[in-house]
């Protein structure tokens, strides 16, 4: 049962922040803005997360007031070296966010106190393990950017501001365990960026509702998992959901993911820290997932969930060695150079284990097209790969109205068949977007757990008609829409139409009568 209180103030907690971010930005574009609410927010958090481990240390020790905030930084750095093996980073006090912000109001040089801040953050993970986690983390958090301001004293104005503002969430305290509040309030704000975005916010964030959609199709009869990856992972909001669905520590082994693009690859990596996960359970990476992946040798994985870029470039058959990669390779062809969907799927698939669901967003494109997608697709079904089909409804993601699909694959199929969902009308509106509630989210689940037919909503199709039907995998070629139209009765509109001529017949006799008695009298 929802707790409709905790729900409420949720909603004012988010109301809260939105307005403070909202603020702090003034005449900067929201868009551009995020990285900077986003990054202080961070920095709020470690500070707080390392001061809360050291107190806890020092308090159970029997310091009871001991307060790492208040040392001084040379007190502080013996402990350095253990605090990156345990913690991956290490922040004298006098850096610390508490610190910084109650010196902003008079640091003519915050800007460069800043800048200092976040590269001493980052170089204290240098040469550790924890060094991967945090290299160039800071790097989209510009403060000598002009969007703050043109001059040196107008950035630092908005930079206080700024760390007054995160310093003014209500985001509870870390000591009190209630770490969930910095990832929640985090998710929000990406959320809320990522819909006055347009195209730019669905490049980067994937829709909580079709995250939980995509995660509990992955992880259907399973209480944990060994680790899930995203080939395409956005800010990471698709992998933290796992942990989300299936309880803490549920995902045994870690997060796995790789993204294209700096800002959203840093963005995600914040997030992990964000939702308290270690840097020691996670490894991001950026880069072109379809042609330099790296991830090998961490492969295969239990789980995988994904919504890749639609319909992109991508190399194909200009370079020459794909066809020989051991990803590609098993379907003779190659996804067309305009369209790498595919691709995605045959990357997924590869890295799938042989116990693992994989649920990835597609283009529906990819499920009719002909030619090498053809090829492809035949491969997937002649090799008994997809297990579901799932035709979603439009306008659930930022930035497009596209009806888009979801393809699920496995390796150890009980059967030889694919079933076929049309989803199209689980949805509701909210504002501008359609968005799954938790019982269209359970309706798809539950029919997908059970593999049943229902009449116009799943149709579980076998091997030969899938391949009588030229390996087409659209929803609609297999679940026969209903029917909505108003049924016509025709004996009782033959009568309608018969007292509407008589009727019809009797005005015009009325009227002949009076213009007949005008024509007399005249």
């Amino acid at each position: 049962m929802v707790d409709i209180k905790k729900e409420q103030e949720r909603d004012e907690l988010h109301r809260a922040i939105w307005a403070i971010a909202d603020e702090l930005r003034g005449a900067v574009d929201g868009w551009d803005f995020k990285n900077y609410v986003l990054g202080t927010m961070f920095y709020r958090y470690i500070s707080e997360n390392l001061t809360n481990y050291i107190n806890s240390g020092e308090q159970d020790a029997g310091d009871t007031d001991f307060d790492y905030a208040k040392i001084s930084d040379a007190g502080a750095e013996e402990a350095r070296e253990g605090l990156v093996e345990e913690k991956g980073f290490f922040i004298p006090p006098s850096e610390l966010f508490c610190n910084v912000n109650l010196k902003a109001d008079n640091d003519e040089n915050l800007n460069e106190t800043l800048e200092r801040v976040f590269n001493h953050i980052e170089t204290s993970a240098k040469g550790s393990s924890s060094e991967s986690s945090f290299a160039g983390l800071f790097d989209d958090f510009d403060v000598n950017s002009n969007k703050l301001g043109s001059t040196v004293a107008k950035r630092n104005e908005r930079l206080t501001k700024l760390l007054h503002g995160v310093a003014d969430m209500n985001l509870g305290d870390v000591k009190d365990h209630d770490i969930d509040a910095f990832g929640d309030a985090y998710e929000y704000l990406m959320t809320m960026y990522a819909s006055g975005a347009g195209k730019s916010g669905g490049e980067f964030f994937t829709p909580a509702d079709v995250s939980e959609l995509l995660t509990r199709l992955g992880t259907v009869g399973k209480t944990e998992i060994n680790k899930v990856y995203d080939p395409a992972c956005g800010s990471g909001s698709l992998l933290l959901k796992a942990e989300k669905v299936l309880g803490k520590d549920a995902v045994r082994n870690g997060f796995y993911g790789q993204e294209i693009n700096i800002t959203t690859y840093n963005l995600c990596r914040i997030n992990m820290f964000l939702h308290d996960v270690g840097f020691d359970k996670f490894d991001i990476a950026c880069e072109d997932t379809l042609t330099a992946p790296q991830h090998w040798g961490d492969e295969p994985f239990e789980l995988i969930v994904s919504n890749p870029p639609y319909s992109i470039k991508w190399a194909g058959d200009d370079n020459p060695l794909l066809i020989n990669d051991p990803r590609f390779s098993p379907a003779g062809v190659l996804a067309p150079k305009s369209k790498a969907d595919l691709a995605f799927i045959m990357h997924s698939l590869s890295w799938l284990a042989s116990n693992g669901t994989a649920a990835i967003v597609c283009f529906p494109g990819i499920m009719y097209r002909g030619g090498a997608e053809q090829k492809i697709r035949k491969y997937l079904i002649d090799n008994n790969f997809i297990d579901c089909i799932i035709q979603l409804p439009g306008n659930l993601f930022f930035g497009t109205s596209i009806a888009t699909c979801i393809m699920v694959l496995k390796k150890g199929k009980a059967d030889n068949k694919t079933l076929f969902i049309d989803a199209t009308g689980e949805c509701i509106k909210v504002t501008n977007n359609n968005k799954l509630t938790q019982e269209n989210i359970e309706r798809i689940v539950e029919t997908f757990a059970n593999r049943t037919e229902e009449p116009h909503f799943s149709h579980l199709a076998g091997y030969g008609e899938i391949a009588e039907n030229d390996y087409n995998l659209s929803v609609s070629a297999y679940v026969e829409a209903e029917d909505t139209s108003e049924k016509i009765d025709i004996v009782k509109l033959n009568a309608e139409i018969k007292e509407i001529v008589a009727r019809e017949q009797v005005l015009r006799d009325e009227i002949d009568k009076i213009i007949a008695e005008i024509e007399v009298g005249v």
